[in-house]
């Protein structure tokens, strides 16, 4: 009788390693693979918590907010205004007798010098000097070049003009408009190593391209009180600011200034907060939803996580603040499933009837004067998105420890694999050796037998 032999022992012994480590290996995997995807639910929630308070922040951060009023000039050529929220509404006339403007001059005829002596330039309360030795010739290129490379240079900028004769002209630019920032440039003079030439040109009355000028604006009319600054830009109305930016003729009309609500920008931020809000609710509803087997629909990544369905109760909380005045008053409405809508009809008749409640409720996420929802809000999803101590962190730190150990039980279980493989591949081989020469010998004693029956 023949023994098989034919079985392949690298083959056995490798199914026998597996069926060894197979329990282990499936709870490995299995554990793996939910670190991962818990690696990645933690960082589309942190996604999610981020996009959203950027969003709160340039609504409802510092001099931000919900309701909007418009501040417009009868005539923008002349000027233009911006308005916060708690700018009253009302006219104001103004006429602009004079605009703003930076000290700007030239030098003409400049040739390259050798170095030595000094420059010293300023503008207003800004002066710095040029140490001119520090090469040992000089373009008016690389004056210009270090002029604007000073670091204590705050107030000039300078450039250089060609002209079509080929002359090279030096033009020094104030950064700040005003009177008080005329520029003035000061050569250390012949005696002290600069050029002479130079110095005589830099030392002379320069060629001025725009003259050091404050605003005026006079209040009311032509004759009314002049109000005189460096700066184009005015506060003279509580939470306006207007920009002149031309000066008018003498006996014009003055201009008006219309400061009213603007309904339409505060509804579109109404509707912008609302649309950040419904953006993060559907992402953390999509990370602890149960799913539905019999739709094929997998359940979220945190289904079972009370933590994040927590944050997600605590959200809607939030919103629906049923103390007092609420969001649905505003014509804020909560949907059935916890996301947000705009009746815009019913906003603007709250905003005329209360024309800063609004903004009261939603509140702001300024450091230091926090208040309201947003400011709820924002503190609360504070404790998860903090980079150093909030619950995402404190997660995804658990979750690496976690991938960390795997890893180690991984190269275990591998090692105990090899062990395991190794010694049943030397078990069968050695086996298929002994049936080999079993069956070997069992040949031959069949021929043996059969010879002697012939």
């Amino acid at each position: 009788m023949a023994i098989n032999t034919t079985y392949d022992p690298a083959t056995t012994a490798q199914a026998l390693a597996q069926s060894f480590t197979a329990g282990r290996q499936e709870l490995l995997t299995r554990q793996s693979n939910a670190a991962t995807a818990t690696e990645k639910g933690l960082t589309a929630l942190g996604s999610a918590l981020s996009t959203f308070q950027t969003s709160l922040l340039s609504l409802t951060g510092s001099n931000k907010t919900i309701t909007a009023n418009s501040a417009v000039f009868s005539d923008t050529a002349i000027a233009s205004a911006s308005a916060t929220a708690t700018a009253a509404a009302g006219t104001y006339t103004f006429f602009v007798e004079q605009v703003a403007s930076p000290h700007k001059i030239s030098y003409s005829g400049l040739t390259d010098f050798a170095g030595g002596g000094s420059l010293t330039l300023g503008s207003g309360s800004n002066s710095f000097t040029l140490d001119l030795s520090t090469k040992t010739n000089w373009t008016v290129r690389d004056l210009a070049a270090a002029i604007n490379g000073d670091a204590k240079n705050t107030s000039i900028s300078a450039s250089v003009v060609t002209t079509s004769t080929g002359v090279s002209e030096l033009v020094l630019t104030a950064k700040a408009t005003g009177e008080a920032n005329a520029i003035t440039v000061t050569p250390s003079g012949a005696a002290s190593g600069i050029d002479a030439k130079l110095a005589a040109k830099l030392g002379a009355a320069p060629n001025e391209l725009t003259e050091a000028l404050d605003a005026i604006v006079h209040v009311g009319s032509e004759t009314g009180t002049a109000i005189k600054q460096a700066s184009n830009a005015f506060n003279v109305i509580d939470g306006v600011t207007m920009t002149v930016t031309k000066a008018q003729a003498s006996g014009s009309s003055p201009v008006t200034l219309t400061v009213a609500s603007d309904t339409s920008k505060t509804t579109a931020n109404a509707q912008a907060f609302v649309d950040a809000y419904n953006k993060l609710k559907s992402a953390v509803d999509a990370l602890v939803s149960p799913g539905d087997p019999t739709g094929g629909s997998a359940a979220g990544t945190f289904a079972g996580d009370s933590g994040v369905r927590a944050l997600r109760d605590r959200l809607v909380s939030i919103v629906r603040n049923t103390g007092g005045t609420t969001l649905a008053s505003f014509g804020i409405i909560a949907n059935r499933d916890g996301t947000l809508g705009v009746d815009n009809t019913r906003l603007t008749k709250a905003l005329a009837a209360n024309p800063t409640g609004l903004d009261t409720l939603i509140g702001s996420t300024a450091t230091g004067s926090a208040s309201g929802i947003a400011g709820q809000l924002d503190s609360y999803l504070d404790l998860w998105s903090d980079s150093a101590k909030g619950q995402i962190q404190s997660r995804r730190d658990a979750v690496s420890k976690l991938q960390i150990d795997l890893t180690s039980r991984q190269t275990a279980l591998d090692k105990q694999y090899d062990s395991a493989y190794a010694r049943y591949l030397a078990q069968f081989t050695q086996l298929q050796t002994v049936q080999s020469n079993m069956s070997y010998n069992t040949s031959l004693f069949d021929a043996l037998f059969s010879s002697d029956k012939d």
